[in-house]
């Protein structure tokens, strides 16, 4: 799986890092097992220091999604965090004003912002079944 990091973002890069990892195990890209680079490796591939990639992976592991494995490397964890449904919807009513607020500002209307995630949401599942074909 390739990763991609802008320096000009308003997200620092290792929470780039962090958010294409996770938008890759909720796809199917990355699944249960999967070997991820090794810091360094990842590091030179995006031509950015080796602390940021480990600060990245250090916080997917501390949020359940990876586990480190001493001599082996990091993997994505075999049975994926089971969300807390109190701070599940505090995090997505979070996102959900921040989308809220650029489609306000883009002059996106509410039934275009509703499509955009309804497309966005039906292309996960799609994501997940092309990879097992």
């Amino acid at each position: 799986m390739q990763l991609h990091v802008n320096p000009g973002d308003e997200l620092p890069i290792y929470r780039q890092i962090m958010r294409q990892i996770i938008e890759a195990v909720a796809g199917g890209r990355l699944r249960p097992g999967d070997k991820l680079a090794s810091h360094r490796d990842l590091a030179e591939s995006l031509v950015i220091a080796p602390l940021t990639v480990k600060k990245a992976y250090d916080e997917l592991e501390k949020a359940g999604y990876l586990e480190t494995q001493r001599g082996r490397g990091t993997f994505i964890v075999k049975r994926l965090p089971a969300p807390d449904p109190v701070r599940r919807w505090e995090r997505l009513r979070e996102t959900a004003r921040r989308l809220a607020t650029q489609a306000v500002l883009y002059e996106v209307t509410l039934e275009e912002a509703k499509e955009l995630v309804e497309s966005e949401y039906y292309a996960l599942p799609r994501e997940r079944e092309g990879e097992r074909e």
